[in-house]
Protein backbone atom coordinates (compact mmCIF):
# COMPACT_ATOMS: atom_id res chain seq x y z
CA UNK A 1 0.00 0.00 0.00
CA UNK A 2 1.09 3.57 -0.73
CA UNK A 3 -0.30 6.65 1.03
CA UNK A 4 -0.23 10.29 0.03
CA UNK A 5 -0.86 12.70 2.92
CA UNK A 6 -1.88 16.26 2.07
CA UNK A 7 -1.77 18.66 5.02
CA UNK A 8 -3.44 22.02 4.55
CA UNK A 9 -3.55 24.70 7.27
CA UNK A 10 -6.26 27.34 6.88
CA UNK A 11 -7.53 30.31 8.82
CA UNK A 12 -10.11 29.40 11.47
CA UNK A 13 -13.57 28.78 10.01
CA UNK A 14 -12.44 27.76 6.51
CA UNK A 15 -11.83 24.01 6.76
CA UNK A 16 -15.29 23.20 5.38
CA UNK A 17 -14.30 24.79 2.05
CA UNK A 18 -11.36 22.42 1.71
CA UNK A 19 -13.34 19.39 2.90
CA UNK A 20 -16.05 20.19 0.34
CA UNK A 21 -13.47 20.33 -2.45
CA UNK A 22 -12.09 16.90 -1.53
CA UNK A 23 -15.66 15.54 -1.47
CA UNK A 24 -16.50 16.53 -5.03
CA UNK A 25 -16.38 13.77 -7.66
CA UNK A 26 -13.25 13.87 -9.83
CA UNK A 27 -11.37 11.68 -12.27
CA UNK A 28 -9.18 10.30 -9.46
CA UNK A 29 -12.25 8.48 -8.08
CA UNK A 30 -12.22 6.27 -11.19
CA UNK A 31 -8.51 5.44 -11.11
CA UNK A 32 -7.57 1.81 -10.82
CA UNK A 33 -5.73 1.21 -7.57
CA UNK A 34 -7.32 4.03 -5.57
CA UNK A 35 -8.49 2.51 -2.30
CA UNK A 36 -10.05 5.51 -0.57
CA UNK A 37 -9.65 9.09 0.59
CA UNK A 38 -10.01 10.08 4.26
CA UNK A 39 -10.37 13.80 5.02
CA UNK A 40 -9.80 14.81 8.65
CA UNK A 41 -9.95 18.18 10.40
CA UNK A 42 -8.13 19.30 13.55
CA UNK A 43 -9.81 22.38 15.05
CA UNK A 44 -7.91 22.54 18.36
CA UNK A 45 -6.00 25.71 17.55
CA UNK A 46 -7.73 29.02 18.23
CA UNK A 47 -6.34 30.65 15.06
CA UNK A 48 -6.15 27.88 12.46
CA UNK A 49 -7.61 24.58 11.30
CA UNK A 50 -5.57 21.72 9.88
CA UNK A 51 -7.00 19.46 7.20
CA UNK A 52 -5.33 16.16 6.40
CA UNK A 53 -6.35 14.19 3.35
CA UNK A 54 -5.05 10.62 3.44
CA UNK A 55 -5.22 9.15 -0.06
CA UNK A 56 -4.62 5.40 -0.03
CA UNK A 57 -3.44 3.53 -3.12
CA UNK A 58 -2.92 -0.20 -3.68
CA UNK A 59 0.67 0.52 -4.73
CA UNK A 60 3.10 3.24 -5.66
CA UNK A 61 2.65 2.17 -9.28
CA UNK A 62 -1.11 2.88 -9.05
CA UNK A 63 -0.34 6.37 -7.70
CA UNK A 64 2.22 6.95 -10.48
CA UNK A 65 -0.42 6.00 -13.05
CA UNK A 66 -2.60 8.78 -11.64
CA UNK A 67 0.30 11.22 -11.81
CA UNK A 68 0.74 10.36 -15.51
CA UNK A 69 -2.98 10.50 -16.32
CA UNK A 70 -3.71 13.19 -18.95
CA UNK A 71 -6.63 14.59 -16.91
CA UNK A 72 -4.36 15.01 -13.87
CA UNK A 73 -1.62 16.67 -15.92
CA UNK A 74 -4.11 19.02 -17.61
CA UNK A 75 -5.52 20.02 -14.21
CA UNK A 76 -2.05 21.07 -13.06
CA UNK A 77 -1.47 23.00 -16.29
CA UNK A 78 -4.75 24.86 -15.85
CA UNK A 79 -3.98 25.84 -12.25
CA UNK A 80 -0.41 26.99 -12.95
CA UNK A 81 0.07 30.60 -11.94
CA UNK A 82 -3.18 30.79 -9.97
CA UNK A 83 -2.91 32.08 -6.43
CA UNK A 84 -4.06 29.86 -3.60
CA UNK A 85 -7.15 31.05 -1.71
CA UNK A 86 -6.33 33.78 0.82
CA UNK A 87 -7.51 31.60 3.73
CA UNK A 88 -4.86 28.91 2.99
CA UNK A 89 -1.84 29.42 5.25
CA UNK A 90 0.25 26.44 4.15
CA UNK A 91 0.09 23.19 2.25
CA UNK A 92 2.35 20.14 2.31
CA UNK A 93 2.39 16.72 0.65
CA UNK A 94 4.15 13.61 2.01
CA UNK A 95 4.33 10.08 0.59
CA UNK A 96 4.54 6.86 2.59
CA UNK A 97 5.16 3.20 1.83
CA UNK A 98 3.00 1.17 4.21
CA UNK A 99 5.19 -1.46 5.85
CA UNK A 100 2.77 -2.96 8.38
CA UNK A 101 -0.97 -2.97 9.00
CA UNK A 102 -2.28 -4.17 12.32
CA UNK A 103 -6.00 -4.85 12.59
CA UNK A 104 -7.99 -4.58 15.80
CA UNK A 105 -9.37 -7.72 17.39
CA UNK A 106 -12.47 -6.30 19.08
CA UNK A 107 -15.58 -8.25 18.14
CA UNK A 108 -13.73 -11.15 16.53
Amino acid sequence: MFIQMRTIVVEKGNSDKVVEKFGQPTRVDEMEGLLDVHVMVNRKSKETEEIIAMIRWESEEAWKNWEKDPVHIEGHRNSRGQEKPAYVISSNVSMYDVKKIKSGTFGK
